[in-house]
């Protein structure tokens, strides 16, 4: 007997794309993209999707722009508002565009978790439609995963032949005219670091064991670059050459200056990370300021009104302060009425400031015997009822 399958069985499944938990920024933001190219018809460096000013535009946002008529299609809408992807100073974004526009290799240096990988890919997404040629920097990567790599079963029926060269990223931007990226560069040992010098300078790979054959010399095509990015924290894991260094322009991702940005920030991302599980975010703005500005005063070494905070080994960052807040909206949906979110948090930061140095407890009792109280006794009820749970943070 055979056996027809329905609508909703395997072939079904098979067709369908499976969901992604994250979705590349040229794929989150397509439509954003596809508008601001129709939108700015202005000169674009070569190889390039968007102009330098639309790159600019995609990243920190605008208000509503509206399509000239030439540019309407129905695939497009007439006028649409850019959403603020990066929450950052304008001007270091456009010095970033202005050096990939230059074709020069760009450095994105900073403490971790101040979204310099996702300012990479915003930025790789927009200036050449892809941002997953990407190349992540371990103790253990190796100069083939920079340059080329075999098909060993090809090489071995055949020998070295074009067929048989299997490209790294960087070699496959290089083809397209892209841009590829670096993640961790400081955490590549210095003889994989020092190939990326001759990538840089000369614009080309070599690759010997095709020589005499027209794809002995790979040269980059108009548009190609490097991102880079190197926490701050991992600056003497692999220390960069001065060679290296002269060919990247370096450029500072710093915390987010404002505590209210940086806040609407917490509070999107988690909710953003909440809408991918089908929940509903449901943590009060009082408590997301309360966790930021606990966040931020670690982070400082000085509260937001000038008290002195002692510093806790670990990196309080935003990307951290994400996590806390996923973590609190999560246990408000799944166990509701169990217990009030607040008072889930002292625990939660507790697990921040721990992970470098269970000492650092200490430091977390000290700010909230110091900054918690005196906000507590200035009549705060948020602060308050922390002070109230300071107990937890004894256990």
């Amino acid at each position: 007997m055979s056996t027809t399958l329905s609508a909703t069985g395997p072939a079904a499944v098979a067709a369908v794309e499976p969901a992604r938990q994250v979705d590349p920024a040229e794929h989150a933001h397509a439509g954003e993209l596809a508008f601001l190219a129709a939108y700015d018809d202005g000169a674009r460096p070569p190889g390039w999707r968007l102009t330098p000013r639309a790159v600019v535009t995609f990243i920190v946002g605008s208000d509503e722009l509206t399509l000239p008529k030439g540019a309407r299609s129905g695939a497009l809408p007439a006028k649409l508002a850019i959403t603020r992807k990066f929450v950052g100073d304008r001007a270091l974004v456009e010095r970033c565009v202005v050096t990939l526009a230059g074709e020069r290799g760009l450095l994105l240096v900073g403490e971790p978790g101040t979204a310099k990988s996702m300012l990479s890919e915003l930025l790789s997404a927009a200036v050449c439609g892809t941002s997953e040629l990407v190349v992540q920097g371990t103790a253990g990567t190796t100069e083939d995963q920079l340059r080329y790599g075999w098909n060993y079963a090809l090489l071995l029926a055949g020998g070295p032949s074009p067929e048989a060269l299997v490209p790294s990223p960087v070699l496959t931007a290089m083809r397209s005219g892209a841009v590829a990226r670096v993640e961790e560069i400081t955490r590549c040992l210095p003889e994989v670091q020092d190939a990326m010098v001759s990538i840089l300078s000369d614009r080309r790979i070599a690759v010997p064991e095709l020589s005499g054959t027209p794809g002995a010399t790979i040269h980059a095509a108009p548009g190609f670059t490097l991102i880079a990015t190197a926490n701050l924290r991992d600056r003497g894991v692999s220390e960069m050459s001065a060679a290296l260094k002269r060919r990247f322009n370096f450029e500072t991702v710093g915390p987010i200056p404002d505590l209210a940005a940086e806040t609407a920030l917490v509070g999107r991302q988690a909710k953003a990370a909440l809408d991918r599980v089908h929940t509903p975010f449901g943590v009060d703005e009082a408590v997301l300021e309360a966790l930021v500005t606990a966040f931020r005063d670690l982070r400082a070494g000085r509260s937001v009104e000038g008290w002195e905070v002692e510093r806790p080994s670990t990196v309080m960052s935003t990307a951290e302060a994400v996590a806390v807040a996923t973590s609190l909206g999560l246990a408000a949906a799944y166990f509701p009425g169990d217990r009030d979110v607040l008072s889930l948090l002292p625990a939660h930061l507790q697990g921040v400031v721990c992970k470098d140095d269970p000492a650092d407890g200490a430091k977390l009792l000290g700010y909230w015997d110091g900054a918690v109280r005196r906000r507590a006794e200035e009549g705060s009820r948020l602060w308050t009822q922390l002070w109230e749970l300071r107990d937890v943070l004894k256990s």
